[in-house]
């Protein structure tokens, strides 16, 4: 079987044809079009010291197979600059956007100051793109006061608005973290205030066409234009509640994995990440860390391509499974595979930040949402990973660390021990989501008396969490949609917490 650097290398010598200079001739002659490509906004991502990713794609019919583009190629100039009027230019290029990448363009962009802001655009066939923000990460163990970030998850577009976007944006955050859930992949049931396209996607014009529809929301526009995003998928990004090779209707791997490939190759071209991240076939490489300074650390899990096959299912009622069921067990089990948990824990071991934070897709904690049962599709489901990783966090003595999740529609804030009633290792919040619907507070108030661990939730508001770190302290507000079935809801804060550095747990503030 051909090795992933092999096929890497392959997947980029077929890019690397798309840049011929008949290729670059015919894109630059393209002449300026009646209609503005850049309906999809800008983006950028995966900061560094010394750049980002800088991103957009061509669609000025977003809302049309093939999103209005023939399959011409064309030539897109950027700018980056250190003021917002664009005069102080710090870096410019040329860039070709190709129909075989769904005319999306990831500008790598290198050579710029650490830890400052930056404001860029991109022109193509006559129009200039808005303008939006970034920033570069503070230099590798500079010392850093302050770290302001949002992170959300989970924004069904017929569920509800984006308000929660458009409160995001003004919020003057360094970074934004989205924790999966991106699109979903189900067919419109005619439900929810918004309508997207009624079929479900199966195949990569599907899952862009998908796409399109929701990167036309302005406040989603406005939440990516306004600092650099980090992104980790979850499970309809795909299709739901799949894991590695197999989803819950289709039991065909080479089946699933034919689906699997197009949406990640659909992922990979609606976001702002690297080379690195470009997917070969059903397999892309979304584990990563990122540091900020000697204030963070940030690892991004995946836990959906390389997890063991879901267990118990004889045994289960719907997601649920019970407790005691000896393969759910199973110590050789993984949610992360043995590749991702090694890399996880180097991380965790190498890491000389004040404050290290998980950002992954769930509740880490094992919490009990019937007598004696469990879901199984989350860590619950794989007990022996989170187990060794409290382990490693107690063995490395990793400094503060957080854990950050989504997709259960709901607000928590509890606390993580190695095991249950014991000292807490870490905090974890769960930020809500942006749009798709919760559960009623009267079933999350049970759970929460239930399961001592958990120290707040609530079900029925939408939503994001805002974090500030500083080396003392690391403060987290949860912070909410009146009714996101109504555009422009007020958003208010839901609820305040913070960590001390030094002392696991939460506490109210």
């Amino acid at each position: 079987m051909p090795s992933r650097r092999l096929l890497l290398a392959q997947a980029a010598a077929l890019a690397g044809a798309a840049l011929t200079p008949a290729a670059w001739t015919s894109a630059a002659a393209r002449t300026r079009t009646p209609d503005d490509p850049f309906r999809l906004g800008v983006a950028s991502g995966e900061p560094a010291p010394d750049g980002m990713v800088l991103w957009t794609r061509l669609a000025p019919q977003p809302h049309d197979m093939g999103a209005g583009m023939t399959s011409a190629p064309v030539a897109v100039s950027w700018e980056i600059a250190e003021d917002p009027q664009l005069k102080r230019t710090a870096a410019r290029g040329r860039a070709i956007a190709v129909v075989d990448a769904g005319h999306s363009v990831h500008v790598e962009v290198a050579g710029l100051k650490p830890d400052r802001e930056y404001w860029y655009r991109f022109t193509a066939l006559g129009h200039a793109s808005p303008i939006g923000r970034t920033r570069t990460a503070p230099a590798a163990g500079a010392s850093v006061q302050r770290l302001r970030l949002a992170y959300g998850s989970c924004q069904k577009y017929s569920a509800g608005h984006y308000t929660a976007h458009a409160a995001l944006a003004k919020d003057d955050l360094d970074l934004v973290l989205f924790l999966g859930d991106y699109i979903y992949e189900e067919a419109h049931t005619g439900k929810g205030p918004r309508a997207h396209p009624a079929a479900e996607p199966l195949d990569l014009a599907g899952y862009r066409h998908r796409y399109a529809w929701y990167k036309a929301d302005l406040n989603l526009q406005a939440a990516h234009a306004c600092a650099p995003w980090m992104v980790i998928w979850d499970d309809h990004e795909v299709v739901n509640d799949y894991g590695a090779d197999q989803d819950r209707t289709n039991p065909d791997p080479a089946r699933f994995l034919k689906r699997r490939a197009a949406a990640y190759q659909a992922y990979y071209e609606n976001m702002p990440l690297r080379r690195t991240q470009k997917p070969v076939g059903p397999d892309m490489l979304l584990h990563r860390s990122l540091a900020w300074g000697d204030l963070a650390a940030f690892q991004f899990l995946d836990t959906r391509q390389h997890r063991n096959r879901r267990t118990c299912d004889a045994v289960s009622d719907g997601k649920l499974i019970p407790y005691d069921c000896p393969e759910r067990l199973d110590p050789s089990r993984s949610l992360l595979g043995r590749g991702q948990e090694t890399w996880l824990q180097d991380a965790l071991r190498g890491s000389r930040a004040n404050w290290n934070v998980l950002a992954q897709q769930y509740l880490l904690e094992e919490v009990f949402t019937a007598p004696g049962k469990l879901s199984n599709d989350g860590w619950s489901g794989y007990p022996a990973t989170r187990q060794r990783l409290i382990q490693a966090w107690q063995d490395a003595a990793v400094s503060n660390p957080l854990v950050l999740g989504g997709d259960i529609h709901c607000f928590f804030a509890g606390e993580l021990a190695a095991r249950p009633g014991g000292k807490p290792v870490a905090s974890e919040f769960v930020g809500g989501s942006i749009s798709s619907l919760g559960r009623a507070n009267s079933d999350i108030h049970r759970l929460v008396a239930a399961n001592p661990s958990l120290k707040f939730g609530d079900g029925e508001q939408r939503g994001y969490g805002r974090v500030e770190i500083t080396p003392k302290a690391c403060r987290v507000t949860f912070r909410a949609v009146a009714d996101a079935l109504v555009a422009g809801s007020p958003v208010t804060d839901l609820a305040r917490f913070v960590v001390e550095a030094g002392e696991p747990g939460l506490k109210t503030a």
